[in-house]
């Protein structure tokens, strides 16, 4: 081979490497980060790049591969590829999606805690949640010492929690004394007063009852406010006191009929929730009053009103208005039902009676003309006393609701004469509205009466 042929075989070669060298050359990819961390839940967004080769800008052409998956922990690669002539070049861009977030304990009940001094912390309850594992209460670690318990966990990425509650034991709260009955009560000039006493509870001793100490004595002999106190004291030296106002007053007059005498009268009973309450009333505030009842309601209510001398009058065995005024045989027939009822019960014949609508209605006319003129003179030459009103508490249907039967009564009271009012037992609002009216008549000096044979009959004008 002559020299002339080895120098250009030597130039061929040397081209085709620099061919080579050009060809095979590998674009330049510039990644703007090359490992990204990226919280838990956070999407990733491209954060840019770009591919040159010998000064020539293949950006546009590079094809981008995401599969990271933000609810997910774990590493991920995202791949960039750029097809030059017919060889394919890739870059890698590292993105780790980590949780870094603690769990969060949840404690119920309050982080600073008192404890009797003699009694334990009772463990109120927590949880645990985690943004990514989600419920990891089960996996909370708990440990108690005298004065504090911790609590901890840790999440599948070991992001620990820890939260401590903190015991104190001590007791700096008094006991709780709960009078019975009312803080302020009236009675009259005279009258008997049985104080009611009171219980008392602590947070640490339990009932501490037969420990409360009682100051204070009522004269009912001489009108004027006397107070009782009630005091106790708990094991750890707390003390509680509280006090009860007794106001002793002296009504207008006394007796059967007396001017500002209040007759309460209740019809259409018994019931068996509204009854038992007014009778609870009534026994509170030392109250007599008069029942006039039906067939309706169990026996053992009217044994109680008849027991706790309470008047029991007679009003309808059926309280059906087409029957009872149909005639004068059927209005004794029902009279003498109800009246067979309260004497099996009472061992009493009783003589009040008060008639359905009262002795004014007029609804009888529509089945018996002249039955009510007839009958309020019969049933007097019976031996019976019949008693209307002169105040209605509205309750039968001018009114539904406490305020409206107070009210009706309290605004028709009257110091000039006694005061005969209609009031229905079976009506919860009646029950509600009773003692700011028996309140309402000790403070303003009235007295309270039941219907006994000394009561004059309150008669309305008959209209049938």
């Amino acid at each position: 081979m002559n020299k002339k042929m080895i120098i250009a075989l030597f130039i061929t070669l040397t081209i085709i490497l620099i061919t080579l060298i050009i060809v095979l050359w590998p674009p330049k990819f510039e990644l703007s980060k090359n490992n990204i961390t990226l919280e838990y839940g956070q999407k990733y967004k491209e954060p840019g790049y770009k591919v040159t080769k010998f000064g020539h800008n293949y950006t546009k052409k590079v094809k981008v591969t995401n599969k990271v998956n933000y609810k997910k922990i774990g590493t991920y690669d995202v791949i960039y590829s750029v097809k030059i002539g017919f060889i394919t070049y890739k870059d890698i861009r590292k993105v780790t999606i980590a949780d870094k977030e603690k769990p969060k304990i949840t404690l119920k009940g309050f982080e600073e805690v008192n404890v009797c001094p003699n009694t334990n912390y009772v463990e109120e309850g927590y949880e645990a949640k985690d943004n990514y594992d989600g419920d990891l209460t089960k996996k909370v670690k708990v440990k108690k010492t005298d004065d504090k318990i911790t609590y901890t966990v840790t999440d599948s990425s070991k992001n620990k929690a820890k939260v401590t509650r903190n015991i104190t034991k001590k007791d700096n709260q008094g006991p709780t004394i709960t009078i019975n009955g009312n803080q302020n009560e009236i009675i009259y000039l005279k009258n008997n007063y049985k104080d009611k006493g009171a219980t008392a509870n602590d947070n640490c001793d339990g009932d501490l009852t037969d420990k409360i100490q009682k100051e204070g004595l009522v004269n009912t002999n001489k009108e004027g406010t006397y107070t009782i106190t009630y005091s106790v004291t708990d094991n750890n030296g707390n003390e509680s006191k509280i006090s009860r106002n007794i106001k002793v007053i002296k009504p207008s007059e006394t007796g059967a009929n007396a001017p500002g005498t209040i007759y309460l009268t209740f019809d259409d009973g018994p019931n068996p929730k509204t009854t038992a309450e007014i009778l609870d009333i009534l026994k509170e505030e030392d109250v007599k009053a008069t029942f006039f009842v039906t067939n309706s309601g169990p026996d053992s209510l009217i044994k109680r009103e008849f027991d706790e001398g309470h008047t029991v009058g007679l009003h309808t065995a059926s309280h059906n208005y087409a029957t009872i005024y149909s005639s004068v045989d059927n209005y004794y027939n029902d009279l003498n039902q109800v009246k067979q009822r309260v004497k099996n019960i009472t061992g009493d014949d009783p003589k009040f009676i008060r008639f359905p609508g009262g002795s004014s209605n007029t609804v009888s006319r529509k089945y018996s003309e002249g039955i009510m003129t007839y009958l309020t003179n019969d049933v007097v030459n019976k031996g019976y006393k019949y008693f209307d009103w002169n105040i209605s508490s509205g309750d039968a249907g001018e009114t539904t609701n406490p305020d409206g039967v107070y009210n009706n009564v309290v605004k028709n009271l009257s110091k000039n004469h006694s005061n005969m009012i209609l009031m229905h037992d079976i009506k919860p609002y009646t029950k509600d509205a009773l003692r700011n009216i028996i309140k309402y008549g000790k403070e303003n000096g009235y007295t309270f009466q039941k219907i006994t044979d000394e009561t004059n009959m309150v008669k309305q004008h008959v209209n049938n």
